[in-house]
């Protein structure tokens, strides 16, 4: 079962591949530049928050990165 979290490791797995910081990748993907931190991952009820299909589409979009690429980082 893939959880928020292994969404998370996805999305940090892709900033390293790219050479990138958090902040850099969200600002390439036309996002808030705190939008990937770490303490915007936790809701403030402690619960996880997943990131939104259109964040994650806009992740990709900009890094030239198929949903199926970035499964195989997940499961990596």
């Amino acid at each position: 079962m893939i959880t928020e979290n292994d969404f998370w490791i996805g999305v940090d797995e892709l900033a390293k591949k790219e050479g990138l910081s958090l902040s850099a990748l969200a600002l390439k993907a036309g996002l808030d530049s705190t939008y990937l931190n770490p303490s915007k991952r936790i809701t403030k009820e402690g619960k996880s928050r997943w990131p939104s299909t259109s964040s994650l589409a806009k992740i990709l979009n900009c890094t030239v990165t198929s949903f199926t690429e970035f499964v195989q980082l997940i499961e990596q």
